[in-house]
């Protein structure tokens, strides 16, 4: 019997989680999952060599660990690491070898060599106190000739028995839809290249066991933090052994490491969970709300008016200004001008890159209206597309080479617009210098930062440079956040086209999607809440009508639809009428009343028989001491009676009393009777309410009811 020798193990643990890695020649994940609370490091040293595997026949005649660092040299067979190769064609296959292991509490430093190839690999891997796994790669070229990287991506080995996945798919107004796949063989990928995170591929997937679900089941979350271009993965191997690989996607020829230079892949997040959904979500809110938004939230999330929906293109500083008279009347916080505010703006055709005041529009300049929103005591905020240019705009006329383009083709436009080349340093510093210009003249508190369109064939000097335009989009918002770092700003792609973690460490808010109907906007949150809290999701309620579906909804479906994230309105209050304004301001003091448990308790997701005619949404304090219950009636119930209310995260010895805060206006009359709980405030330990449950009561199609807890 041949002589193996054990490989040395590393240990990361979370709270709830740990991570083990096998280290010889290579590194190898050979557990990720629930905290081994019992094991010391010696043990789990010694109990390891019950993870080393047989070597059946047929194959190689060596074990070939998976590894965080695939290669094909190693007679790895799935998707290498690193894909590249030399001028003259060589080192396309290299072979790394650790050389050196760094361990600083749950922080692993693994560095790699590949003498031969002349290149140097380094892994980061980091399991925060949240249960959040941060995974990064870089590679450096060591050698004294061009190293081409077609792929360069970071890989975590999962369990065996992840089966199922849960994906991400959409488009515009119809982003963060969920789809279901069995996991058995072959595998899964994920593909975007359309220069911006995308509606209709998000970065990130979910893997688990078969049948998990909101509150049960083994659960891998994953997510890219990326804003361009990437590719998501995961193969069964021909052993049954399962790789999930996440990357950002290199055009042709788009880099190239010149001697001593080196390439950081986007981290990968990823969070276990043996608890299912929920537990994982909450994981990564947590993560978001410590470790990337930190102090930037201190404050309460201002209610917002977007002028957009309420006046587009039609631009008059009195009627805006009795706009922003009436929003503050009705407790509104932040008041933004949308587009059509610079100069020649009219319509969607022109005037992108003339980022200056237009002088027809607004004869005395945005002072005055500043001015009266400051002392309304609200906020002001100002609508940017900063990136994009239309070939009808001053800016194209002086500077057509500016464009982000292949010379010699007429790329298709989007929404008549094209973008801007941001490594062209004359286009980005034109760009950073308008942008100073507004936040250095004008007290300017919040930027909508948008970008309508898709980028077709990004080229700078003729060369694919897609990673190139997203690394100089970072770079021109660090440089004006450095120079005004109280000012917030959101990151708006067509609503929800540009939404990861690595534009999430600049901005402060997410546009989810245009679409303002409640019925969409449930699939939409809740897509989006698997991997974000409701702080940095923008929730407006928009006009009766809503301008995308042309669908008309009740404000209560409305009001609470919009009430679990960052709540704003999408009108002209001076159209609305008086019940209408006062139903707003209804919603907007519901907002203020809880927004304090909205953004900082634990979310959960409520699930039911009927799924896809009744969800609800859950928020619990920390302290577990109150909470609030969203259920929603999203279509016409399969049975005449819904099953029961079962309200995970409360204290089990403890009761609570049960408040109707808002519900559907014939609540009680469409029924002989509803269940007699809803009729007055009733107690109840959270043992029952986990464990025994609510009969829940019979709503009409796109309708809401809101419950609060607290304990007596």
């Amino acid at each position: 019997m041949p002589m193996t020798t054990q490989p040395q193990l590393y240990s990361l643990i979370g709270t709830n989680s740990q991570l083990l890695l096998a280290v010889s020649d290579n590194a190898d994940i050979v557990y990720y999952g629930n905290r081994l609370p019992y094991a010391t490091h010696s043990d789990l040293q010694h109990m390891a060599i019950g993870l080393e595997r047989p070597i059946p026949f047929g194959r190689l005649d060596t074990d070939i660990a998976v590894s965080i660092n695939p290669q094909l040299g190693r007679g790895n067979f799935g998707a290498s690491a690193l894909e590249g190769f030399r001028d003259n064609g060589s080192d396309w296959a290299p072979v790394f070898t650790i050389t050196a292991v760094k361990q600083d509490g749950n922080k692993l430093i693994i560095d790699c060599l590949d003498q031969q190839a002349q290149l140097a690999w380094q892994t980061q891997i980091e399991l925060d106190e949240n249960d959040v796994l941060q995974l990064s790669q870089t590679v450096t070229n060591l050698g004294s000739s061009d190293y081409h990287v077609i792929r360069c991506a970071n890989t975590a080995p999962i369990a065996d028995n992840a089966s199922e996945i849960l994906s991400f798919y959409g488009r515009w107004i119809k982003e963060f839809q969920q789809h279901r796949s069995q996991l058995s063989h072959g595998g899964y990928i994920q593909e975007n290249r359309r220069g911006r995170t995308s509606h209709e591929h998000y970065p990130a997937v979910i893997v688990g066991e078969h049948g998990f679900s909101d509150d049960h089941g083994q659960v891998w979350g994953a997510h890219l933090a990326w804003s361009g271009n990437h590719r998501m993965r995961i193969d069964v191997k021909a052993d049954g052994r399962r790789v999930l690989q996440a990357e950002a996607l290199y055009l042709p020829g788009e880099i190239t490491l010149q001697p001593q230079q080196s390439l950081t892949t986007p981290t990968l997040y990823m969070s276990y969970s043996h608890h299912g959904l929920n537990s994982m979500s909450q994981h990564f809110h947590q993560h978001v709300r410590t470790s990337i938004l930190k102090d930037r939230l201190d404050k309460p999330r201002p209610i917002h008016l977007n002028t957009w929906e309420g006046i587009y293109f039609d631009h008059d500083p009195a009627y805006i200004t009795a706009m922003a008279t009436e929003a503050a009347a009705m407790g509104v916080e932040r008041f933004i001008i949308d587009d059509g505010w610079f100069l020649g703006r009219n319509d969607d055709t022109s005037s992108l890159g003339d980022w200056f005041i237009d002088p027809k529009k607004y004869p005395a300049g945005l002072s005055p209206i500043i001015d009266h929103v400051h002392q309304l005591g609200m906020e002001f905020g100002l609508w940017f597309e900063p990136e994009m240019i239309n070939k009808d705009a001053d800016l194209y006329r002086q500077h057509p080479e500016w464009l982000l383009a292949v010379d010699g083709y007429d790329q298709p436009t989007g929404r008549h617009q094209y973008v801007l080349d941001l490594q062209n340093p004359a286009a980005f510093e034109y760009l950073f210098e308008r942008l100073d210009h507004f936040l250095s003249q004008y007290d300017i508190d919040y930027i909508k930062w948008d970008m309508n369109r898709e980028i077709v064939q990004p080229a700078h000097n003729n060369r694919a440079a897609g990673c190139g335009q997203v690394e100089r989009y970072y770079a021109l918002v660090d440089k004006l956040l450095a120079k005004h770092p109280k000012v917030e700003i959101e990151s708006c792609a067509a609503g929800g086209g540009r939404i990861d973690y690595e534009i999430l460490k600049r901005t402060h808010r997410f546009w989810c999607s245009d679409n303002n109907d409640p019925l969409e906007r449930q699939a939409i949150q809740r897509g989006m809440s698997y991997f974000y809290p409701p702080e940095v999701m923008g929730t407006h309620i928009g006009s009766h009508c809503s301008h995308t579906t042309r669908r008309t909804h009740t404000m209560n479906f409305r009001g609470n639809t919009a009430l679990f994230g960052h709540m704003g309105l999408e009108l002209d209050p001076v159209k609305a009428g008086e019940q209408e304004k006062t139903a707003f301001s209804r919603y907007i003091q519901l907002h203020k009343k809880y927004r304090h448990l909205l953004h900082s308790g634990d979310n959960y997701r409520l699930s039911f028989n009927d799924s896809a005619a009744l969800q609800g949404n859950m928020v619990v304090s920390k302290s577990q001491s109150d909470a609030l219950v969203s259920i929603n009636q999203l279509a016409m119930p399969t049975y005449c009676l819904s099953g029961r209310l079962h309200i995970p995260g409360l204290r089990a010895d403890q009761h609570y009393t049960i408040t109707v805060v808002d519900g559907p206006d014939n609540l009680h009359s469409m029924v002989n009777r509803q269940p007699p709980w809803l009729t007055s405030q009733q107690h109840f330990s959270g043992e029952w309410l986990q464990t025994v449950g609510l009969t829940l009561p019979i709503m009409d199609p796109e309708s809401s009811l809101l419950l609060a807890l607290q304990i007596q």
